[in-house]
């Protein structure tokens, strides 16, 4: 078993760990502030929220432009521009209370959050090996919850007591966050390790890799439904203030930041079938959970247990490195991410649109996605080890 002190004393470790936590901060901020700030400044109802949370997703669809990108720059340098995109679309958010202006600079800040969730991928299974990376990734996903709880704690105590909401300072506060890493990480570069697989240009699409695609693009889909829905359903359905909101969210990533550092223990001790096969079987249950529903302290509950149930996704990311040619990791990322955003595009509008003829609908929709994922998941076969 890989020992966690070696994984982190390498320069890509502290490097992603840095620019992980920064953008963790941020969008937990945007997360944290734009449903509240959609229904009480923007004024935004359901179905317009929808149709701004697919435009958040377009660049997730377009995430193969960051092949291109990769033609002209390094993916070093890439990964440290797009924070500094995501920080910037997060600290002007609050300056544009409209339909219109929410729709701008959500999809800049997705441009930069989608590209760094690209490379970042990338660099770890290209700089950590097959039993490394679960470590690597699951202590960097614990990294992320350390920074979502961090600013988390911030906008509560800066929330509390307050009869309204300085929305345009809080998300200030949250974008320069991802700013400053951002302009940290230029100055201080990891050095190139020798050895390193030679990255393939071009896109890269392979039919052993169907398996790896049609997973990929489930879980995106369902994630929809988290992201968008059961948060819309806490402050629109069951009127939870931003307080409460942060309160929730800062509960959540406590419990992500200890959870998340034993996943890669997990992978490696279980492997990534059974991990899947458990967590798609609780999510089925959760989504119809949903359906039913009728507390919000429940809703609150299974929020809690729908994050903790996400922390088990990067098994997917470790079968694909445990199948794949070591050259086709990069433009396989981006492919990932773009695949993983082909029907969560469309998801918001659509579910939007339902939601306004019973909210439970897209709780039924996020059940049927988890079943297929649940079939798609009996398919896997790893090779052996030599």
């Amino acid at each position: 078993m890989p020992a966690y002190s070696e994984i982190k004393s390498r320069p890509i470790y502290t490097y992603l760990m840095v620019l992980t936590f920064a953008q963790a901060a941020a969008f937990l901020g945007w997360t944290a502030l734009y449903t509240n700030f959609a229904v009480d400044s923007a004024h935004l109802n359901g179905q317009q929220n929808g149709i701004i949370q697919s435009f958040r997703e377009v660049p997730g669809l377009l995430s193969v432009v960051v092949i291109l990108l990769l033609l002209v720059c390094s993916e070093i340098t890439l990964t440290s521009f797009s924070i500094l995109l995501c920080g910037l679309g997060v600290a002007l958010t609050g300056f544009f209370p409209s339909f219109g202006g929410q729709i701008f600079w959500t999809v800049l800040l997705s441009c930069g959050f989608h590209w760094f969730e690209t490379t970042n991928q990338s660099l770890t299974l290209q700089y950590f090996t097959v039993e490394e990376a679960p470590i690597a990734i699951s202590r960097l996903r614990a990294v992320t919850a350390k920074g979502s709880f961090t600013m988390g704690l911030v906008i509560m105590l800066l929330a509390v007591n307050r009869p309204a909401p300085d929305y345009v300072h809080l998300f200030n506060l949250a974008g320069s966050v991802a700013i400053a890493a951002g302009l940290w990480s230029f100055f201080h570069r990891p050095p190139v390790t020798p050895g390193l697989p030679a990255q393939r240009r071009g896109m890269v699409l392979r039919r052993r890799y169907w398996l790896f695609y049609i997973m990929t693009c489930l879980s995106g889909a369902r994630r929809q439904i988290y992201n968008v829905f059961v948060v819309f359903l806490l402050v629109a359905h069951f009127h939870f203030t931003l307080f409460q909101m942060s309160l929730l969210l800062l509960l959540n990533n406590l419990i992500n930041w200890v959870f998340n550092s034993y996943i890669g223990l997990a992978i490696n001790v279980v492997g990534e079938k059974r991990l899947l096969t458990v967590k798609y079987v609780l999510v089925v249950l959760l989504c119809l959970a949903y359906v039913v529903c009728d507390q919000a302290w429940v809703a609150a509950a299974l929020y809690v247990v729908d994050q903790l149930l996400f922390c088990f996704t990067i098994s997917l990311r470790t079968y694909f490195q445990k199948i794949a040619d070591p050259g086709d990791i990069a433009p396989s990322m981006a492919v990932g991410v773009t695949i993983n955003h082909l029907v969560a595009v469309a998801v918001p509008s659509v579910g939007g649109y339902l939601w306004m003829i019973d909210y439970r609908i897209p709780f039924l929709m996020g059940a049927g996605f988890a079943l297929a994922s649940l079939i798609m998941t009996s398919f896997i076969r790893l090779p052996e080890r030599t």
